[in-house]
């Protein structure tokens, strides 16, 4: 049967010198800062907490980014991506830093090593949120601030992430609010062949022959492909997404995609019905980069 220490200092002992001694300043912190008014001085506070900027370049096996969702609300998450190449799809993981609602942030060194050291340990992308916090802030602004999400996918996780947007559009979830959705070179296309399906034939990871295939595969028994799933703007599209609250929509594209032409068609579709999208193009980059 599990015993608990009687001797927790000499626990603590083992823990890294670099946790323990933000650990320490955290605490002695939280305990000068907290007011008796049910307040908190925030300036004490900052002085010890300690923030991690986030790095590019790989660091300890990892790297990080900020992205940034609600400016007005310093609500943003922090992405932890492990350096080494992956063969196999990795697992994702939506982390809720501590801090009993009130304290510290997804920058915080302690957070921050944390997470580092869980994508390096289990190879997973971690993100990081970072809420607003209590007592300026109570609740439920940090579970409201949780709900608020992004949809992403790339290739056909793109195209799913615009079919499951239009649903939860359509389904009106209560506890779930789509606020952007990225669409990484997403997979659609249609019976027209476009110029870069005809142009771009030997590039890497994809080709004509093989998305007809995919197609072929994944619809329906005797759809072509302008059936909807495939062609969301074509001539059988079914959904009009005008009249929803479709979430604002990030598309990536390459150059060297033989898709390319589907997805800005896809980015124009979404502006012709008054939605919120951006283009990022990388002109020299293929399926899947």
């Amino acid at each position: 049967m599990y015993k608990m220490s009687n001797n927790p200092t000499s626990k603590f002992q083992d823990v890294p010198w670099k946790h323990r001694f933000f650990s320490s300043m955290i605490g002695f912190a939280v305990n000068f800062s907290g007011r008796s008014d049910g307040t908190i001085n925030r300036y004490i506070m900052n002085l010890f907490d300690f923030k991690a900027p986030p790095s590019q370049q790989p660091f300890d096996g990892v790297k990080t980014s900020d992205t940034v969702v609600d400016a007005t609300r310093n609500l943003y998450f922090r992405l932890f991506l492990p350096s080494l190449n992956q063969d196999d799809d990795v697992p994702d993981i939506v982390y809720f830093h501590g801090g009993g609602f009130a304290y510290l942030s997804a920058s915080s060194i302690p957070c921050d090593d944390f997470c580092r050291r869980l994508c390096k340990k289990t190879g997973a992308v971690i993100v990081s949120v970072n809420y607003r916090l209590a007592p300026e802030h109570k609740y439920p602004s940090q579970y409201d601030d949780g709900f608020d999400c992004f949809i992403a996918g790339d290739s056909a996780g793109g195209n799913l992430a615009h079919h499951v947007a239009v649903k939860a559009c359509e389904y009106g979830l209560r506890n779930v609010k789509l606020i952007g959705l990225i669409a990484i070179q997403p997979f659609f296309g249609g019976e027209e062949r476009t110029e870069s399906e005809t142009r771009i034939v030997d590039a890497p990871m994809i080709s004509v022959k093989g998305t007809d295939w995919l197609w072929k595969a994944f619809l329906p028994e005797g759809s072509d492909r302008n059936h909807p799933a495939c062609n969301v703007f074509g001539p059988k599209s079914v959904d009009d997404i005008s009249r929803l609250k479709f979430p604002a929509t990030m598309v990536v594209v390459g150059g060297f995609d033989p898709m390319h032409d589907w997805q800005i068609r896809y980015y124009e579709g979404l502006k012709k019905c008054g939605k919120e999208a951006c283009l990022i193009a990388y002109p020299h980059a293929f399926h899947t980069f």
